[in-house]
């Protein structure tokens, strides 16, 4: 009797798991159909506003494509000169800033961070201050660009503005920031802007090394900066390189700190040739400057739909440059990841 009590408990549990197993797959194969209805709804959205920017510049892309990237910002939407190599180039040197301030400082930071700060109530608050800087809206940075590198106070521009004339004095007579808009300006409010994402991202991909990797080289007498060096680095390489591209392209595609700071959404006076000299060169970082998302803002401004054309075709081109930056990001992260397995 006991046997048979025993039985049919098992089978009555048998028949338990069977019916929640069933309810579990069901609810599982339903989450799974809501998130790919989603993924679908998403890439549909995607796809619709492609198809719409590509035909609005389709008749400047289709007619003039070499001119229209070498052209530069003209009054009247049918003028054959009419282009967007100043943005091109705006935006070329605003990346170079972000990469060559902000990249270094951000991976610094985060090695410091994770490998030698101690875990303790400052070191908490920092890392709760870089996460929520990430999420500060950009036009708050622009607001901060703003008041430190172009509208600053006599004490803001000790901390900021006259260390980098007295370096810039060094190679130019004239200083660089002179209470006016500039393309150092841009760029630096940029660096700032993408610091936290970049400090966030490196920390991230360090944190994920494994810790064997760190004690078999101190197993063998290496020290910490070697560690670092040979072992930390190279494996979080893939994770730190992503992060800093997918970074810059975010700051390249800005446009609310950069109208802060003043960049020109009008007409901007073509520049000199780089060939004409060194000054030339070098003058275009202290003058007025425009950017991709600046001029595609400025036309779609205009009344009508005179710079339509000229505006879907430039959201083309940025959003090509975009897409290569994160291409060469995947390649990269890829590479590194043979690399080290």
């Amino acid at each position: 009797m006991v046997a048979s009590t025993l039985g049919n408990n098992g089978a009555k549990a048998r028949v338990e798991d069977e019916i929640f197993g069933r309810g579990r797959d069901l609810r599982g194969s339903g989450f799974r159909t809501l998130l790919l209805s989603c993924l679908g709804v998403s890439l549909l959205v995607l796809v619709v506003l492609m198809v719409q920017v590509v035909s609005d510049g389709w008749s400047v892309l289709s007619t003039r494509p070499i001119d229209f990237l070498t052209g530069v910002l003209r009054s009247q939407p049918g003028d054959d000169a009419l282009g967007i190599s100043q943005g091109l180039v705006g935006s070329f040197w605003i990346a170079v800033f972000v990469t060559f301030l902000a990249f270094p400082v951000g991976i610094a930071a985060a090695v410091y961070l994770e490998e030698y700060a101690k875990q303790n109530r400052v070191t908490t608050i920092i890392d709760t201050a870089v996460r929520n800087l990430a999420g500060v809206p950009s036009v708050v940075y622009g607001l901060l660009g703003l008041f430190l590198l172009v509208k600053g106070s006599k004490y803001t521009n000790w901390l900021f503005v006259h260390p980098f004339n007295w370096f810039w004095k060094l190679f130019k007579d004239e200083a660089a920031f002179q209470g006016q808009s500039t393309l150092i300006a841009g760029g630096m409010t940029l660096a700032i802007l993408v610091l936290p994402i970049v400090i966030i991202t490196a920390a991230e991909a360090i944190r994920a090394v494994p810790s064997s990797l760190r004690q078999g080289a101190y197993g063998v007498g290496a020290t910490k900066w070697d560690v670092i060096r040979t072992q930390v680095l190279p494996y979080a390489a893939p994770g730190i390189l992503t992060g800093t591209l997918l970074s810059l392209s975010r700051a390249i595609g800005e446009a609310a700190p950069l109208i802060l700071v003043g960049a020109i959404t009008g007409r901007l006076a073509p520049r000199e040739s780089v060939l004409s000299g060194i000054g030339s060169f070098t003058e275009q970082f202290a003058d007025k400057f425009t950017a991709m998302p600046i001029v595609i803002v400025g036309w779609i401004r205009q009344p009508g739909e005179t710079f339509q054309p000229a505006a879907g075709a430039a959201i083309v081109v940025l959003l090509i440059l975009v897409i290569a930056m994160n291409s060469v990001a995947v390649a990269l992260r890829n590479y590194f990841e043979k690399k080290r397995g």
